[in-house]
């Protein structure tokens, strides 16, 4: 999975919207939906943001494992 679909699958399992995100880690969800589409792709502190929010590895936001936890 690359970062869009996995961006995708996580809001979608966690039941959050691109406007909730903005609200918690106070990206914009403009950006966040440029994200989702492949538009654009997220600087290094979008990144960790992300992934704290969603209490996952960069690794596994950016696809580059399957593992979900932050401590492997």
């Amino acid at each position: 999975m690359n970062f869009s679909q996995m961006l995708c699958y996580l809001m979608e399992t966690n039941n959050v919207s691109a406007y909730k995100i903005s609200k918690e880690t106070g990206i914009s969800d403009r950006l966040i939906g440029y994200w989702r589409s492949g538009e654009r792709q997220p600087i290094k502190d979008n990144i960790i943001k992300l992934a704290d929010y969603f209490n996952v590895s960069t690794d596994y936001l950016l696809g580059r494992t399957d593992n979900p936890e932050m401590n492997q």
